[in-house]
């Protein structure tokens, strides 16, 4: 009996040290574990070129839709001949011959802002066929007294003769001698000095040139740009800066008008009846005006203050 007992306690003992094995096995076993954390760690990594990328393409399309600050504003300057040129390109210009405009000023008596406003208008801001092919600044024809170079070029009629020179001082200086060498610009002469606006309408009456909106132009000009400060210099005044004036419009014609200082022609009108509307005699209205007889023609532009 005791056998029995003992056999059965040590069949006990030896079933219990091997179940023991599959406990350890189970502890083993936590592999998977460690594998199912790897996972989303691979997906970190993955996700990172993602927000690399993204940040490259936003500061391209920055940096492609700025504007070039030159081309912004545009001039198209139309008198002897049609260009478009940059607002940079006129102030350049302006700064290269403003001094030549300021002497002539102060030798021939012709305002600054009234030279270089015909150049800026003339020659295109100096990028004219007439400008680069002859230095011709100012559209000068030949005429009969002149006996230097030449160019032809289409203007009122198919090729014509246009002063050809050595380089734009001489132009400049031509310019002035052209006025002054004139009986129908004598009259330009006798108007103030800073009077740019006269100047204007008095040229274009004159016949400096046939477009019925050129003293509309050159005034523009000289406003936009403020060159009536270099008649001031050369005077020796004081300079206030003024806006484009709002007193000068512009009829369908593209006609100066100013109801303060200048009347446009209508059918009816007479030297005679004007000087009685705006009280002031037909010789200064010739004057002014540079008229030498008492015809005058509808659309006409007259300085009447």
């Amino acid at each position: 009996m005791f056998k029995k007992i003992l056999i059965c306690f040590c069949f006990t003992i030896l079933i219990a040290c091997g179940t023991s094995k599959p406990i350890v096995n189970t502890t083993k076993s936590s592999n998977p574990v460690v594998r199912t954390v790897r996972k989303p760690i691979t997906k970190t990594i993955d996700t990172n070129p993602v927000v690399q990328t993204k940040k490259p393409e936003t500061n391209s399309n920055s940096t492609n839709s700025e504007t070039p600050i030159d081309t912004k504003y545009i001039e198209i300057l139309e008198a002897t001949t049609r260009v478009k040129v940059t607002t940079a390109m006129v102030l350049e210009y302006i700064q290269n011959y403003k001094k030549i405009a300021k002497e002539d000023m102060l030798q021939y008596g012709i305002p600054a802002s009234i030279t270089l406003g015909q150049g800026i208008l003339e020659s295109g801001a100096g990028t004219g066929p007439l400008s680069i092919k002859a230095n011709n600044h100012f559209g000068i024809k030949c005429h009969k007294e002149w006996t230097g170079a030449s160019v032809k070029y289409d203007d009122d009629t198919s090729q014509e003769c246009f002063r050809k020179y050595n380089n734009p001082s001489e132009s400049y200086r031509d310019h002035s001698l052209f006025l002054t060498s004139r009986e129908r610009y004598s009259n330009l002469f006798k108007l103030e000095k800073n009077d740019y606006k006269s100047w204007a309408i008095g040229l274009k009456n004159a016949g400096y040139a046939t477009d019925s909106s050129y003293p509309t132009k050159l005034i523009t000009l000289i406003e936009k740009y403020e060159l009536q400060k270099y008649d001031a210099e050369v005077l020796g005044t004081d300079y206030v800066s003024i806006k484009v004036s709002s007193a000068i419009n512009t009829n369908i014609k593209g006609v100066v008008q100013s109801s303060q200082n200048t009347h446009q022609v209508e059918k009816g009108d007479t030297l005679y009846s004007l000087s009685k509307k705006y009280n002031i005699s037909v010789d200064d209205l010739k004057q002014k005006n540079n008229i030498s007889n008492s015809g005058i023609s509808i659309g006409q532009n007259l300085i009447v203050k």
